[in-house]
């Protein structure tokens, strides 16, 4: 809780609750419900969707997310948030979720598609 960068979270909202959104769909109170500096995206696919494109544009390749509780945030992501972002080659993102479907039914958060399946070996 004294880490340079939880002062910093600290100093974006001043600890005032209503000073929480210190930019266009970022919340800075993710220190008040949990330790550890951090910041939520928050609002509706296509909303957190475009704030994570202008991160993008800016030249923003990686990005750590988390949500709460975990499994659930990273399937409501992957099907509703990683269609609408570009894919690695920054050409747009299919449009449907099922696009990011692998073979075997898995959701693809990468540019590397596994192959189909595979003959059993004798």
């Amino acid at each position: 809780m004294d880490s340079v960068g939880q002062r910093r979270m600290s100093e974006l909202h001043r600890g005032r609750r209503d000073q929480l959104e210190v930019s266009p769909n970022l919340w800075a109170g993710v220190g008040l419900v949990r330790g550890g500096a951090g910041t939520a995206l928050v609002g509706d696919p296509d909303t957190v969707a475009a704030r994570m494109r202008e991160y993008i544009a800016l030249g923003i390749d990686s990005f750590i997310l988390s949500g709460y509780p975990h499994l659930e945030e990273a399937y409501r992501f992957a099907e509703l948030v990683l269609p609408r972002l570009p894919l690695a080659d920054g050409t747009p993102g299919p449009p449907t979720a099922s696009a990011h479907r692998g073979p075997f039914g898995e959701m693809v958060g990468n540019v590397i598609v596994p192959a189909g399946p595979r003959a059993a070996a004798s």
